[in-house]
């Protein structure tokens, strides 16, 4: 069981809590929860048990505006886009199949019905994996173009645990991945190597801390 420290909902409370105080831009573009029934209705359409991660975010914000920086990978999906996106990948697999061969040096698949989209951009999508097993729940990312990884940077073994390092890193400064939180001129918040003094023409300036690790 998750405790209160590394629970979805105290991080999300803590990058909230941030947000509006430091990039509320960034915070408006977060949406309200989502109402219990779309995600009671999601899981029953797609035959999967969300897990409890999950439904305290969705409890939290149901998903994000596209192309949302909130978060320094993908940005959340509404329960509706959830189940588009998860019914986009299986019409894929189901149409046109997936050979054994497909699978790469790791074995992971380009998709698998057990993967829950929870967050995406332009198609490549941050899954939550609900196959069992001891890697049940960890997160990875499943792109457009190639299979699927659970290690490495978009490698984490919860929910939990990625929204806690997230909220971590906004209040310490500290990375996730190799990304660290900067804000732009118009006080949005961005994420970048601790190196980047310069964003898409945007100058950048190092994220303000609220604590110390010391």
């Amino acid at each position: 069981m998750t405790n209160s420290y590394t629970s979805v909902r105290t991080s999300w409370a803590r990058i909230d809590a941030w947000l509006q105080r430091y990039a509320p831009a960034t915070f408006a573009q977060l949406a309200p929860p989502a109402d219990p029934y779309e995600y009671d209705q999601a899981q029953r359409e797609m035959g999967l048990s969300f897990p409890a991660g999950l439904l305290e975010s969705l409890s939290c914000h149901n998903g994000a505006e596209p192309y949302s920086t909130v978060l320094p990978q993908e940005t959340p999906l509404s329960v509706t886009e959830i189940v588009e996106f998860w019914r986009m990948r299986i019409a894929v697999i189901d149409g046109e199949g997936e050979p054994e061969d497909s699978l790469d040096d790791d074995g992971e698949h380009w998709w698998h019905r057990l993967w829950i989209p929870w967050a995406a951009v332009d198609g490549d999508a941050q899954v939550i994996d609900m196959r069992p097993g001891p890697g049940q729940g960890r997160i990875g990312l499943a792109p457009k173009d190639d299979n699927g990884a659970f290690d490495g940077d978009w490698g984490w073994p919860s929910l939990e645990t990625y929204l806690f390092q997230v909220a971590e890193a906004l209040e310490l400064g500290e990375p996730v991945g190799d990304s660290v939180p900067h804000l732009k001129p118009n006080g949005e918040l961005c994420w970048a190597y601790s190196s980047d003094i310069e964003l898409d023409g945007y100058e950048l300036t190092p994220a303000p801390t609220t604590r110390s690790r010391w």
